[in-house]
């Protein structure tokens, strides 16, 4: 009896698919980095030919009292902001979600409107409500009131909690939704008040959401650039962020050497935090009370102080969200805002007219949805390869893929920007795209990396292996199994994922501001050039035209396709 011939192994896409994530994962990441690495070490710009190593950029930012300065300012701004979006977020979080407070449903989809708005958008809509010229501040001092600082400390500190409760408060319901609502029926029964319940049982139960936020807040705060650049630089206040800006693009004289020392500074800086944050998420599972059985939670009943409490709620909502947005759409369609004059008697549409009949202004409108609509497209379908090789296959780079596909974290988005121009002006050959849109959705798509990764990883870790194996005992490759299993299951999250992608590069500007030329620029960086040029209402036609394309986008991923943004 003679045994069959051995067949040659067919040729399979597998391992070419695994390797080419690890590598394009990798290569994405560093892309950007090693120039800023090079230049720190580099007396001259990194582009001169007369170049040579030198540590004389670290001697002499570390010996900048004004570098320190900054620093410190930074570190309390951003502290600052985070204890203050942490108290707000959690407790309207538990207001709202474990409480009969009145109009609660309402209310949550109000809370969460600044999480889907630029941060520059939200700067701009706060000074035309309560900056020193804007329309409530110039009620208020006409009331003979007493009025406030907008373009302070404070006022900065102020409104990037305002962008940031969001945040907090949607981790906190996530992590509500696992707690068992007995715990707080047990501590009713006891004789505890509502307050007493919230405070003793509700809270404690939120730590580790509570932790997790504070750190990205906190990550978030210390790279944030809009809000300290619109409110604080004008008089003189900087953050690391605002420092590099006026380092890299207002500066006359550039000094790229102290520009990377100092993003440099920034990355190690959010890396640690990064990690902090890593090793708190495996704390999440100590604090899950819910059991096998699903239990209806049974809402704390505030009694008489309901009313006055959802008062209070609706308040913050008018002032903080309703308002400033309100005024700078008001102020797109008027010359100017004014409490003395009747907005309806002078609505106009030249502000729109302006925009659109720039052929650079209406350029950066259609930039940012062909970047929002493709890119992100690209975008998602590479971060799901990326969390199917870290998570479902058998790859021994997966752990690699992981770690680097999760680093854009410590990147802000100007040191991203910065990263990706100097590259392309070292790379032989690549020169020429550099400030093209194509350059521009690359780093749009480092930078947002973290969040499509993290959007998809759960879906995936989600659903059961035995489909794989299943797959692989019919014959399928590792490539025919996602194809024909997982792609189908995981379509909603990848919808998801893409509509958050999509948003997200929409609102996205510091990335840009060092690379975007006459022909690409986009929405974010025009509305910068339009500020600095003191153009109040060009700007704030540019910012309804964003939220509109936002709410576009929201409500027909919502309403029409079904998709899910957040918990509820």
């Amino acid at each position: 009896m003679t045994s069959a011939p051995l067949t040659k192994p067919r040729f399979s896409w597998d391992r070419v698919v695994q390797w080419s994530m690890v590598v394009l994962t990798i290569t994405l990441v560093v892309f950007p980095a090693w120039p800023i690495v090079y230049q720190s070490f580099l007396a001259k710009p990194l582009y001169d030919q007369g170049r040579n190593f030198t540590f004389s950029n670290y001697t002499k930012m570390l010996a900048n009292e004004k570098f320190w300065h900054i620093l410190g300012y930074t570190a309390a701004f951003a502290i600052a902001a985070t204890i203050l979006a942490l108290a707000i977020g959690i407790l309207l979080a538990v207001l709202i979600n474990r409480t009969d407070l009145p109009l609660r449903k309402f209310y949550f989809n109000l809370v969460t409107i600044p999480y889907y708005v630029s941060p520059l958008v939200l700067a701009f809509a706060w000074m035309e409500m309560y900056g020193p010229q804007g329309f409530g501040t110039i009620l208020v001092r006409a009331l003979k009131l007493p009025t406030w600082q907008l373009y302070s400390f404070w006022g900065i500190v102020v409104v990037s909690a305002m962008y940031y409760i969001p945040n907090t408060f949607l981790y906190a319901t996530s992590s509500l939704a696992l707690a068992d609502p007995q715990l707080e029926s047990a501590a009713r029964i006891g004789g505890a008040t509502p307050f007493q319940t919230i405070l003793r049982v509700t809270v404690p139960l939120l730590r580790p959401a509570i932790l997790y936020s504070a750190l990205l807040t906190l990550v978030s705060a210390l790279e944030l650039l809009s809000i300290p650049l619109v409110l604080g630089n004008g008089v003189g206040i900087d953050t690391l962020s605002t420092y590099i800006y006026v380092l890299g693009v207002v500066g006359v004289s550039k000094d790229y050497g102290a520009i990377a020392v100092v993003a440099i500074f920034v990355v190690l800086l959010v890396t640690v935090l990064v990690y902090l944050q890593g090793k708190l998420t495996t704390l999440e599972r100590r604090f899950v009370t819910l059991g096998g059985k699903a239990t209806r939670p049974k809402l704390l009943e505030l009694g008489k102080m309901k009313g006055v409490v959802s008062f209070i709620v609706g308040l913050y909502i008018l002032l903080g969200i309703i308002l400033p947005l309100a005024s700078i759409v008001l102020e797109s369609f008027v010359p100017f805002l004014s409490p003395f004059a009747n907005p309806l008697k002078m609505l106009t549409f030249e502000n729109y007219q302006g925009i659109f009949s720039s052929p650079a202004y209406r350029q950066s409108v259609t930039n940012s949805i062909y970047i929002s609509i493709f890119a992100a497209g690209i975008g998602i379908l590479f971060m799901a390869l990326v969390s199917l090789t870290a998570y479902r296959s058998t790859f021994k780079g997966r752990g690699v893929v992981k770690y680097m596909a999760l680093y854009p974290r410590a990147f802000p988005g100007i040191i991203v920007g910065i990263g990706f121009l100097w590259a392309f002006l070292l790379v032989p050959g690549i020169g020429s795209l550099r400030n093209t849109l194509i350059a521009m959705s690359i780093a749009f798509i480092m930078r947002y990396l973290p969040l499509g990764f993290s959007a998809v990883s759960p879906a995936i870790m989600q659903i059961s292996d035995e489909l794989d194996r299943a797959g692989r005992v019919g014959g399928a490759t590792w490539l025919g199994t996602i194809r024909h299993i997982l792609l189908p299951i995981l379509r909603p999250a990848l919808l998801s994922g893409y509509i958050i992608l999509a948003i997200s590069f929409l609102k996205e500007y510091a990335v840009a501001l060092f690379l975007f030329s006459e022909g690409s620029r986009v929405i974010g960086t025009t509305m910068i050039e339009l500020w600095k040029q003191g153009g109040a209402e060009p700007v704030a036609a540019l910012s309804t035209i964003q939220m509109a394309i936002t709410a576009f986008l929201i409500f027909g991923s919502t309403r029409l396709l079904g998709v899910k943004l957040h918990g509820k």
